[in-house]
Formats: structure tokens, sequence, C-alpha cells
């Protein structure tokens, strides 16, 4: 059966007319003469929002972070994150490709990372001990559920880099998911990060991009990156167009996706085939399967009903946005709770 309703992720979504009229007027030129307006207005926006000095457009929120890990780091050095992060598992090795570091994987509270977890874990130095030099926090946790930091609990963290000399950087690709959710405001952020990478194809709902947010001095480095990176591109001012147009008008709709991924779980939560689901606190929900039933099955009866989600390990994810509906949450609420997926009754 044809996708009805696609829970697999945010960034299935398709620009809005409002979005596409925006990207087919935008003014441009090329990019990598540093001449395309449309996209100097990106990062110029962006920048500004989270008072930082400068921004970079780039293809992914991957490269944005490789791009960032690399200039923050030196071969040998050692990247401090949660074991769940985005930029470990889901990178494609970048961090040992790229720059040549090797990572401390820490067990944060649903990738949810301290000081206290942190400081220990930072090498002193000594020669059979790669140098720590970078921490990354993910905000929001993908595979914590969407599980966000707000700024009181990334304040002590930045205090403790600062203290030990390391450099502070934010996997920010959900961020205006979790300034919608905590209610902290975008201009506190650029105080406590060396680098910040916003995804623009998330939850705002952007066809393509990411920004790179830094000083100018890392971005000037930054910038040389991504050439040698092939992220290089020339009239890109028609993807920077969208992505403008989203943070315009996609950041407070934010909130209904949250109250979906609410009712999702709440109907999940007492079904005899959900062993647990994860807390929910802004657009995604994370569910294990009881023990007797099969995630794989799962899917696929939901696949029948029309209904796409993803598998993550032996969980089932759902993702909210923009191109879900009430109508489609009352929908899949009523075929979630009335599967009857083969398995312990």
């Amino acid at each position: 059966m044809a996708i009805k309703i696609d829970f697999r992720s945010d960034t299935v979504t398709r620009p809005t007319e409002g979005m596409l009229a925006a990207m087919m007027s935008a003014k441009v030129g090329d990019d990598v003469f540093g001449e395309d307006e449309t996209v100097h207005k990106l990062e110029t926006k962006l920048s500004t929002m989270f008072n930082m000095e400068a921004g970079l457009f780039c293809p992914s929120g991957t490269m944005t972070n490789q791009i960032a890990i690399k200039c923050f780091t030196q071969p040998m050095d050692e990247v401090i994150c949660d074991q769940t992060s985005h930029v470990y598992r889901y990178e494609g090795g970048g961090i040992a490709y790229h720059s040549m570091a090797s990572v401390r994987l820490l067990n944060g509270d649903r990738g949810i990372l301290t000081p206290e977890l942190i400081e220990p874990e930072i090498n002193e130095e000594n020669i059979h001990y790669p140098n720590s030099s970078l921490v990354v926090l993910e905000n929001t946790v993908n595979k914590g559920g969407g599980a966000c930091y707000n700024l009181r609990q990334i304040e002590p963290i930045h205090t403790l880099c600062n203290i030990k000399g390391l450099k502070l950087h934010l996997d920010g690709a959900r961020i205006f998911n979790a300034l919608v959710a905590t209610g902290d405001h975008a201009r506190n952020y650029g105080q406590y990060f060396d680098g910040i990478s916003i995804c623009l194809s998330k939850g705002l709902g952007a066809p393509v991009g990411s920004v790179l947010l830094a000083s100018k001095e890392t971005i000037r480095k930054a910038n040389k990156i991504r050439k040698a990176f092939g992220g290089g591109m020339r009239q890109s001012g028609f993807l920077a167009a969208a992505g403008i147009y989203a943070l315009d008008h996609h950041v407070d709709r934010m909130a209904i996706d949250h109250q979906h991924a609410k009712a999702l779980a709440a109907a999940l939560s007492p079904l005899n085939y959900v062993a647990s689901v994860m807390p929910v606190e802004t657009n995604i929900v994370i569910f294990e399967v009881a023990a007797g039933f099969k995630a794989e099955n799962i899917i696929h009866l939901l696949a029948e009903k029309g209904i796409a989600c993803n598998m993550m390990g032996t969980n089932i994810r759902i993702v909210t946005h923009l191109d879900i509906s009430s109508e489609m949450i009352d929908m899949a609420i009523e075929n979630i709770i009335h599967l009857h997926p083969s398995g312990h009754k």
C-alpha cells in the first residue's frame, strides 16, 4: 500500500507553496565566489539570531558537524560525546576519516550529558593519552527520543570546557524543536558554543541544507574545508531561500508537532505490544516493543495500513512534522490501538 502517513523522519517533508515561491524568486549568484546574496542573507540571519559572528551554508548537517570537528581538533585529539550521538553513530565514521581523532563515549540520560559525566573523561596531559579537545552536544537527541537541553544545563558544561581548555560544539539538528519546547531564546546560545550546526531540512521543513555558526576566523577555515569536502555550491540561493522562509514561517508551528507526538505516545503506552515509551519532549516518539512481539512485524502491519515508521535498533521510532495533520494523527492512533501483531497475548 502507498504511504499515506509518513512518520519515518521529519526529513520527508516537501516544500510548501509559499516556500516554493520564495525559492523561485530568490536572487542568486555564485556562492563559491561569495556572490550569492540570498545565501549571505541566510547566514547573516542565523548568525544574528544566535548571537554568533558568522555562518556557512552547507548541503547537510553531517557536513556542518564534520567541518566543525575538523576545525576544532587536530590528529590524535579526542572528541567527547554521548554514545548515542549522531556525530558518532550516523556520520559514516567521519570523525576518524576526516579529522583522525578518537572518540570518548559517555552514557548520558537519553543522550543528555552533564559536567559530572564529562569531567572525569577529560584526559590529563600524558604521552599515552589522546588530547581531549572537543565536547559535542546534540540538541535534540535523536536516539534519546527528542530529549532536549535547556540553557541551564548547557551553561555549566560551557564553564567546564572553558576551564579545561576544550571547545564546545552543538549538533543542533533540531535546535528549534528544543527552543520551542524549553522557551529558551536563540540569542542566548552563542555565548556558550564555539560552533553550532543548524539543520534546515528536519523540523523546519526546508528541502536541503544546514548552516554552521562560529567565529569569523573559524568560518574562514570552515569555508576552505567545505571546498575540500566538495560542499562548495554555486547558485545555492534557491536552497537558502527555502531556509529563510522556514525560519520566518515554520518555527512556532513546531508546537503542533510536539502535541501530535505526545498524543501518539499516550495512545501507545497502554498497548500490549508496547513495553515502554520514552518520555516525549519534542517531535520524536520511540517505543520499545514488548517481549514476544517483533518490531519488524509491527512495522509491516502498520505499512499495510499506509503508515510508515522506522526501526531504531529493536525499537520503533515515530517522528511528527509539518506534513502530518491532526486528522492523520487521529487516523494513525485508530490504527495503532487496533493493531494485532502476532506474539504473546
